[in-house]
């Protein structure tokens, strides 16, 4: 009832008390009089129930030193002390990433768990950068309608990636959502947390004349994929076709999916030993906008050794058109991560990464007086 002397935040008061029982009973109207319960409006809390169980034996397998707790509790414990990170110079490391569009790719060729292993990639790897060790993993998967084997599927991949990391997947959330995704869509976040002591935090003491060692990448790992799905369409290719670049892929989507490298287990002994003064984890903006980030102000690079573009790497650049400089601001043009390495530990680098087994260019380029990355030779010799 409206009385003559209403202002606007009278009326307020007396429709705000009314209005919840108001909403209540349109939507039992509309529903014909049935309850409406979080199930009908499209959240199934016992598919996420039976997710987290379906996952769990995955995340046991991750467990490390500190990692203390089982699934299903409201935060994942980790105990820095038993993992050997107690004592007052110990500095976390945190660091959140996601997979991109990469995803729409994995949803369309319904291959799920490499997307698990590229979400803790892209995590760790910019964690190892600071010099420090991964400890721990948590993932957040987000989507309009939760099909828990496409789900598992995910997490399973995220359960390898953790274990080539070597960090425990301590916890993680599943969101559903109703018509924030189209049907089979779903979304990731990762986040990664780490420790070193203060006194190991990279970069530190870069020089002139430091040598730069490039660790090479799998392929495309998780960066340009928005590029790359155009340059698909542009060429009226399918995800299910063979592959133009790698005759031995099962086909286009198999190939791109190839999982991002993950660098930790090559770059620890080099790590625990010293023998690194700075890394750079190329990912979106290449080699020219990553590299400047591990370097002091007033130094930057020459690179001068440079491997040819592998193949899909050329692929993308003859069906893109674009030069040199835009593919190395673009992709990681099969280098994926770059060590800064002082001249006189180069032949102990060597003999550390080859009994990894890590292929690694030695000679990438040397650190230079003045800002700036310069390129010396072509990417296609």
């Amino acid at each position: 009832e409206v009385e003559a002397n209403e202002t606007p935040e009278s009326l307020k008061k007396k429709v705000q008390v009314k209005e919840g029982n108001a909403f209540i009973k349109a939507i039992l109207k509309h529903y014909n009089g049935e309850s409406v319960s979080y199930t009908s409006a499209g959240v199934n809390i016992q598919a996420g129930n039976e997710l987290v169980e379906l996952i769990k034996p995955a995340c046991k397998k991750t467990r490390r030193k500190g990692c203390d707790a089982d699934l299903g509790g409201f935060g994942g414990l980790f105990d820095l002390e038993s993992a050997g990170f107690g004592g007052n110079e110990t500095v976390l490391i945190g660091a959140t990433d996601g997979v991109g569009t990469k995803l729409k790719i994995a949803q369309i060729v319904q291959k799920h768990n490499w997307v698990g292993i590229d979400l803790v990639a892209m995590c760790v790897n910019d964690l190892i950068v600071a010099g420090g060790e991964p400890l721990f993993f948590l993932d957040y998967f987000a989507t309009g309608k939760l099909d828990t084997s496409q789900a598992a599927e995910v997490v399973y991949g995220i359960a390898e990636g953790c274990k080539l990391a070597g960090c425990g997947l301590i916890g993680g959330e599943t969101a559903e959502m109703p018509s924030m995704y189209a049907p089979g869509e779903y979304d990731l976040a990762g986040f990664a947390v780490g420790a070193v002591k203060r006194g190991n935090i990279l970069p530190s003491n870069v020089a002139v004349d430091d040598v730069l060692v490039g660790l090479r990448s799998s392929g495309i790992h998780s960066n340009g994929f928005s590029l790359v799905r155009k340059l698909v369409e542009k060429e009226g290719l399918s995800y299910t076709q063979s592959c133009p670049w790698n005759t031995s892929a099962t086909s286009i989507g198999d190939s791109l999916l190839t999982p991002t490298k993950i660098y930790v287990n090559c770059c620890l002994p080099l790590l625990a030993k010293g023998l690194i003064k700075g890394m750079a984890h190329i990912t979106g903006g290449g080699l020219l906008e990553n590299l400047p980030r591990s370097l002091p102000k007033g130094l930057g690079a020459k690179i001068s050794g440079h491997p040819p573009l592998p193949d899909v790497f050329k692929w993308l650049q003859k069906t893109s058109g674009l030069n040199d400089s835009e593919m190395l601001r673009t992709f990681n043009c099969g280098i994926g991560m770059v060590l800064i390495v002082a001249p006189e530990n180069i032949s102990e680098v060597e003999k550390i990464l080859n009994s990894q087994d890590e292929d690694a260019i030695l000679n990438l380029g040397v650190v230079v007086t003045g800002a700036g990355i310069s390129v010396e030779k072509s990417l296609k010799i």
